[in-house]
């Protein structure tokens, strides 16, 4: 209790700061690349539910492009994705600028990942206690298995991490995270070509206490 209220946020801050400086060579060459790849902004930003499910914009390396089909939908991750971006996503650098959520304040370095607005209305109130703290970069659910468990695995080991958030818990999580990184572990380009994981709001609407929810 003690690590969690006056010691991980100050260590959040100097990891994050350092990670930036360490990281920046890496970064600003991603940077570059995607600027004349997308000929244009190379971050990806999105709106997710932090702590409290207070709503904040996530920020990430753009990985995929912007094509439609003839109705004017978005296509497929998988069609959309460049080689540059399959390269980046493998190697989770894309994830980089999520320090800079950390700095403000948005993030942990550790902790539940943040997910879809739209998935707020299908968490039962077990699964809701994830949002009693910061979200993470990575998570206990990440090296447990990240997208290769179910979305119940998931939670479990959020609220998991909830009830056993220690300085020796994530130390264990931030290692274990370097090593799947380092081997390319674990890490799913596209996500949606993974029939383990569903999107959140398909798979539970048929659930009896989510029948009511309208879909966003």
């Amino acid at each position: 209790m003690i690590y969690k209220n006056y010691f991980k946020r100050p260590l959040d801050f100097m990891m994050a700061l350092g990670g930036l400086i360490v990281l920046s060579p890496i970064l600003l060459i991603a940077i570059i690349v995607l600027a004349i790849s997308f000929r244009g902004n190379p971050f990806f930003t999105q709106r997710r539910p932090g702590k409290n499910e207070k709503i904040f914009s996530v920020l990430k390396l753009k990985t995929m492009t912007n094509k439609k089909d003839a109705s004017g939908n978005l296509l497929p991750d998988s069609e959309r994705l460049t080689p540059m971006g399959i390269f980046i996503r493998k190697t989770s650098i894309d994830e980089l600028p999520q320090l800079i959520n950390v700095l403000k304040g948005d993030m942990s370095l550790i902790g539940p990942r943040p997910l879809l607005i739209r998935y707020l209305p299908y968490h039962t109130e077990e699964e809701r206690r994830r949002f009693s703290i910061r979200p993470g970069i990575t998570g206990l659910a990440q090296i447990s298995g990240r997208n290769f468990i179910t979305w119940e695995d998931r939670f479990a080991k959020d609220v998991e991490y909830v009830d056993n958030l220690t300085f020796a818990m994530d130390a264990k999580i931030f290692w274990e995270t370097l090593k799947k990184v380092i081997s390319s572990d674990d890490i799913e380009v596209d996500p949606q070509s993974n029939p383990q994981m569903e999107f959140l709001d398909v798979e539970r609407s048929s659930w009896e206490q989510f029948k009511h929810v309208k879909k966003q």
